[in-house]
């Protein structure tokens, strides 16, 4: 069983930044995909950021490009997502979560991720 452990999340004023961290227990693969989706209340969960293994491509959600970065450890079995210029309309609760043989047109899926963190609350005010 593949456990998500994440962390860094909290509150933030408008313009401010966090990192958020997540490591895997589970092993990854050429085809696998690692990455951050968010929940607001009432709304559908969507796509932060991703990547898949077997390329340094990543890959972002409309509303957080060229704000929020995903980047790895390998070593550490950890992902982090670097946000910057956070909005109040970032507010969300942030998960991690991991597919297998994920395929390239899945990767905003998130049907397509077996594996999910617990969620970690991040709050911005303005």
């Amino acid at each position: 069983q593949v456990h998500l452990e994440e962390s860094g999340g909290g509150l933030v004023q408008a313009g401010g930044s966090l990192r958020l961290s997540c490591t895997t227990s589970g092993r990854t693969s050429s085809t696998s995909a690692m990455g951050w989706f968010r929940q607001a209340p009432g709304k559908e969960r969507e796509l932060v950021a991703t990547f898949r293994y077997n390329n340094n491509n990543a890959y972002y959600g409309d509303s957080v490009k060229g704000r929020f970065t995903i980047s790895r450890n390998n070593a550490r079995n950890t992902v982090y997502l670097q946000m910057n210029n956070l909005k109040p309309e970032d507010t969300a609760v942030y998960y991690c979560a991991q597919a297998s043989g994920i395929i390239m047109s899945n990767m905003g899926r998130p049907g397509a991720y077996q594996y999910w963190g617990q969620g970690t609350q991040v709050t911005v005010s303005s």
